[in-house]
């Protein structure tokens, strides 16, 4: 495989990687590190790459597996998911304000979750990744993502309800 091939077959997913690992790291120079990284060692492996089934797959999940092990090396306890990247241009300053509380408190809720819950809920509902791809990465079957996924968002939920129905009820 050529660098032609290789930027083709990497590119539509590059962008991605670079997200995950900016989710799991925070610092956009650590994010930047892991996906080259990440790349690098793809290219290390351009002669076999026709082996794997997805090769998005395989770099979703040289990208995690990187980011936890600079985690656990770094940093174990002071990981954070961040969730910069949503805007409503239509908001009010008080909507604003209060999507502004909620991401904070559902940030705050996701980084007590079980590591893979966490990584989960990003995958899904921030990355929008399929079942079967996240299956691929985190290496289990979809029922048991589903299952992992339903607790974590039912846990998110329910610690929203109670934050905002705090001395009410």
């Amino acid at each position: 495989m050529n660098q032609n091939e290789f930027m083709q077959l990497v590119n539509p997913f590059k962008d991605k990687l670079f997200r995950v690992a900016k989710r799991l790291l925070v610092s956009t120079e650590e994010a930047e590190d892991a996906t080259q990284e990440v790349l690098v060692k793809l290219w290390n492996k351009n002669e076999s790459l026709d082996e794997y089934k997805s090769v998005e797959a395989l770099a979703m999940t040289m990208t995690k597996n990187y980011c936890l092990d600079q985690l656990k090396s770094k940093r174990a306890g002071n990981m954070r998911i961040v969730h910069n990247n949503f805007t409503d241009r239509e908001a009010t300053l008080q909507q604003k304000v209060e999507d502004t509380d909620t991401w904070k408190w559902v940030e705050k809720i996701m980084n007590n979750l079980p590591e893979q819950q966490k990584l989960i809920v990003q995958m899904r509902d921030i990355e929008e990744m399929e079942f079967e791809e996240i299956g691929k990465v985190l290496e289990m079957n979809e029922q048991a993502i589903r299952t992992a996924l339903s607790r974590a968002r039912k846990v998110i939920r329910e610690k929203m309800i109670k934050t905002h129905h705090y001395g009410i009820g």
